[in-house]
Formats: structure tokens, C-alpha cells, sequence
């Protein structure tokens, strides 16, 4: 599940660029596209540290940074959907991507909780 989840992280990260670059060549577009791919390429590259995190507490901070970077994302393609800077039809799959990523990264981290709180008991 691990592997999986890396390959998917970084492929959200590369289409993400990908759209970066279909942006217009506004002011508004380039601040929003920036900060996406700011957080997008931070999921991966977060997952991948919790990954090699070298005890249960390291690996909860580290995946707490992921869901709060995934969501992020997550905000700014609905930023770049609502505001119409980008035709919903290229978004559509990266939000549902996101969104799926997001589910499985905070169902990770309710986990991760529990059993550490199971392990102070």
C-alpha cells in the first residue's frame, strides 16, 4: 500500500504541474498556481519522509502535515473551479483524486492515533 500510495502522490503532484501549465497567463492564475503546486508536491514528498519515519510519533507528524497539504490542494483547485479561472472539465479529476487522497491519508492518521493511544493505556 505504501509503494502505492507514493506512485499516486507523485503522479498528483506531476498533473497538477501538468495544469499549472494549461493556466492562463494571469496574475490572479499564476498566484493560485504557485501556491498548488506548492502544497501538491508537498503530499508526496511528505509521504514519502513519514515513510521513513523512524518511530509512531515521527510517522503521525509526519502524515498530519500530508492531510493538511492534501486539503490544501484540495482548496486551491476549488478556488481555481469557483472563480472560473480554469474550466471545470480539467479539474475534475484532480479534485476527485485529491479528494480520495485525503480520505485515505485521514483515515492513516485516525489510525496511527488510535493505536498510540491504545499503546499509552
Amino acid at each position: 500500500m505504501q509503494e502505492e500510495l507514493k506512485r499516486r502522490s507523485k503522479l498528483f503532484a506531476l498533473n497538477i504541474i501538468d495544469l499549472y501549465n494549461q493556466l492562463p497567463k494571469t496574475e490572479v492564475a499564476k498566484i493560485i498556481g504557485r501556491q498548488i503546486i506548492r502544497s501538491a508536491t508537498s503530499v508526496g514528498a511528505n509521504y514519502r519522509a513519514a515513510c521513513l519515519s523512524r518511530s509512531k510519533r515521527e510517522f503521525y507528524a509526519k502524515i498530519c502535515i500530508v492531510v493538511e497539504e492534501t486539503d490544501e490542494s484540495i482548496y486551491w483547485l476549488e478556488i481555481l473551479q469557483e472563480s472560473k479561472v480554469l474550466d471545470i472539465n480539467k479539474i475534475k479529476n484532480l479534485k476527485e483524486e485529491g479528494i480520495e487522497l485525503l480520505k485515505i491519508f485521514s483515515k492513516t492518521r485516525k489510525t496511527t492515533k488510535d493505536s498510540m493511544n491504545n499503546v499509552k493505556k
